[in-house]
């Protein structure tokens, strides 16, 4: 157990990290993530609020359907990541970083009580529902279909149902996670997560898993870490994150730090997120540079995270280098504890995503 944005939540369980990660990929896990917040969004005014504050066309998702859209600040910076869900019960499902919980919900009551102030209909509200998140192809959707009377080969990736799920009413299946794999994230009354946990893990298939695992996964997918590989220091275009930008809010710039962005798009951003293959392991915070045979030595750059693939049997890292010298098959070192070790930039993801896609 591990201290983590304020909770004590599990590093790995008995099994170990290697086994727990490798076990994702061939049938599927169980993973905690109660610690996310939960956001309840109503209003007829609940569309603009959103928009008002993130850089996603949450006016265009139809009902059932949500994205992954960014929060910025007026300088162009990441606030926070965080999925926008227009539900079919007329409000808005937003779940957020736990380690920006705090900050993220001053941000939304703060906005939500300017615009209450000129007349506006939308209201905030905190779920206290807890969060699993049921990760893996392809026993994932064999486990679930169980317990569910929906048919879940209708549900598309980045879409939502509220159902009952093994029995227990009041949940919300939203086809998404953090993994790269196909999975779900179940919220569920907190008064019976245990039970629902319990439920799922009596298939032999399903295994818990840990903070751990739920790292190397999502590192594998290429997919960020607040507070690792973007922040408020960092813009979409610097992390390789402009998909997000709708074409209606890119034309309006109406978003936060909207002159900011879309001046680094006309003229190019300076640095740019991408993946490295390395020789050595290596985590955050590391430096690294071109090798200083190449003429253009003395380009920095910084590894934001790093770990051994348990699925490719290589050392992969995430970081940022100047923007001219980012082309996948760039060759680098990384310099750790002052020695300097070979990497060479990659497309990512590393590990292809298994996304699921309804016919």
């Amino acid at each position: 157990m591990v201290p983590f944005a304020g909770w004590t939540l599990p590093l790995h369980y008995g099994q170990g990290h290697l086994q727990s990660h490798l076990h994702t990929r061939r049938h599927c896990s169980l993973f905690d993530v109660s610690h996310m917040l939960q956001t309840l969004v109503y209003g007829r005014d609940r569309i603009r609020f959103m928009e008002s504050l993130v850089v996603g066309d949450i006016a265009e998702l139809k009902p059932g359907q949500g994205t992954l859209t960014l929060l910025t600040n007026e300088k162009g910076g990441i606030t926070d990541d965080l999925i926008v869900t227009n539900t079919s019960e007329n409000h808005l499902y937003v779940v957020s970083n736990a380690a920006c919980a705090d900050k993220d919900l001053a941000i939304l009551r703060d906005r939500a009580a300017e615009l209450q102030a000129t007349g506006s209909d939308v209201h905030v509200e905190v779920s206290d529902n807890a969060l699993l998140a049921l990760q893996g192809s392809p026993s994932m959707a064999r486990v679930l279909q169980a317990g569910l009377s929906d048919d879940l080969a209708k549900l598309s990736f980045m879409n939502s149902i509220a159902t009952t799920v093994f029995g227990v009413p009041g949940c919300r299946v939203t086809r998404c996670g953090y993994t790269g794999e196909d999975g779900v994230e179940i919220s569920v009354p907190a008064g019976r997560a245990v039970e629902l946990a319990e439920r799922l893990l009596d298939v032999p298939d399903v295994w818990l898993a840990g903070l751990a695992a739920r790292d190397s996964l999502r590192l594998e997918a290429g997919l960020c870490l607040y507070g690792n590989d973007i922040d408020e220091t960092i813009t979409p275009a610097e992390a390789g994150l402009m998909w997000t930008l709708g074409k209606r809010r890119r034309a309006a710039m109406d978003f936060p730090g909207a002159a900011v962005i879309m001046a680094q798009v006309k003229e190019k951003p300076r640095r740019r997120r991408v993946g490295l293959t390395c020789g050595y392991g290596v985590g955050g915070g590391q430096h690294c540079q071109l090798p200083l045979t190449s003429p253009c030595r003395h380009i920095p750059g910084t590894v934001t995270s790093g770990c051994p693939s348990p699925c490719l049997g290589k050392n992969i890292a995430m970081g940022y280098v100047e923007a001219a010298h980012s082309r996948a098959g760039t060759e680098l070192t990384v310099e750790v504890r002052k020695k300097q070790h070979p990497a060479v930039i990659t497309k990512m993801p590393f590990v292809p995503t298994q996304y699921y896609m309804a016919k």
